[in-house]
């Protein structure tokens, strides 16, 4: 926006739990770090959330490269949640991501209920963090490797442990994966379980296979599509929690979607159906002021639009309220 222009659009957001933030728009997990390249190219606190790649309760050296794989309109990754653990985010990374103002969303896991709550107890307290996102699609040992978020109990476990660690003030929310049959049962599950919000999709499972090594492109066989390709599979998933919000087989918490968000179209979309703010991913990798670029022109076509405030088009798409 241009200095001493007059902003005719209200973006402030909600986040959950009486927590409001300035603008709808933040970093997707996993795909700027902790923020520190980012800080660079974006004023970390010109965004809604920062959402930090995924913290665990200790270090984890991840899984054997190669780790990506390019694909058309997309990308597959199968990083393994590499990362130094709970108390170096703590101690050294969150100090200087508050001390620029960001407002960061903390992506949490573990391989049990138990493991996901001892991360959230341990950021209970501490500057800056504005919210968890528990990364319940990730695999649950204890259960033979299910992805918690294809399991509306192993969802709910994982949710109310985070929840009770937590602190009150801070809303946390659950990641959640689209390889489900019904996405409206893990969502309903979460929100029973005390979620303040969704954070909507994961990546899709896929593979590539390299046909000069005649072998899959990932060490790991399979690995998470992200980037354009999906984003229709997002604007479904949105759009049918949010339906079911709308009926009450789901209670209403804010969703934050994401999934191939390149342009504040395509973030307008989400919002239309039935996001309250919008995770850019992917399309960082490639041009790391996507995330400001992407809110700006989400406010231009909003304002081209008619719209005075964000929340007006939240859910549009579904018709009259």
């Amino acid at each position: 926006m241009k200095a001493g222009k007059t902003r005719k659009v209200d973006m402030s957001a909600p986040l959950g739990a009486q927590v409001t933030l300035p603008n709808p728009v933040g970093t997707a997990s996993g795909c700027a770090g902790y923020g520190r390249e980012l800080d660079r190219f974006v004023p970390l606190d010109a965004l809604g959330t920062i959402t930090t790649k995924t913290v665990m309760p200790y270090p984890r050296s991840g899984r054997p490269t190669p780790r990506m794989a390019e694909t058309p309109s997309g990308m597959l990754n199968s990083i393994g949640l590499q990362g130094a653990g709970v108390e170096h985010f703590a101690e050294q990374e969150l100090p200087w991501l508050a001390e620029r103002g960001a407002r960061v969303l903390v992506s949490v896991a573990g391989e049990s209920a138990e493991e996901f709550a001892a991360a959230a107890a341990r950021l209970k307290g501490l500057p800056g963090v504005v919210g968890i996102e528990a990364n319940i699609s990730c695999p649950n040992v204890a259960n033979r490797g299910l992805v918690f978020a294809c399991d509306p109990t192993s969802s709910y476990e994982v949710v109310r442990a985070v929840r009770t660690a937590a602190d009150p003030a801070v809303p946390v929310y659950a990641k959640l994966s689209p390889d489900v049959t019904s996405i409206t049962d893990i969502a309903a599950a979460c929100t029973e379980a005390g979620a303040d919000g969704l954070s909507m999709i994961n990546t899709v499972l896929g593979m590539a296979i390299d046909t000069e090594t005649l072998r899959p492109a990932l060490a790991g066989t399979t690995g998470g599509l992200s980037g354009p390709a999906i984003r229709p599979v997002a604007v479904r998933c949105v759009y049918q929690v949010y339906a079911a919000m709308r009926a009450g087989s789901v209670r209403a918490v804010p969703i934050l979607g994401m999934g191939g968000v390149r342009s504040g179209l395509d973030a307008l979309e989400l919002v239309l159906a039935g996001a309250s703010g919008v995770a850019v991913g992917t399309a960082i990798f490639n041009d790391p002021t996507a995330p400001l670029r992407v809110l700006r022109e989400l406010e231009s076509a909003l304002e081209a639009r008619g719209f005075t405030s964000v929340c007006d088009a939240v859910g549009l798409a579904h018709g009259p309220r």
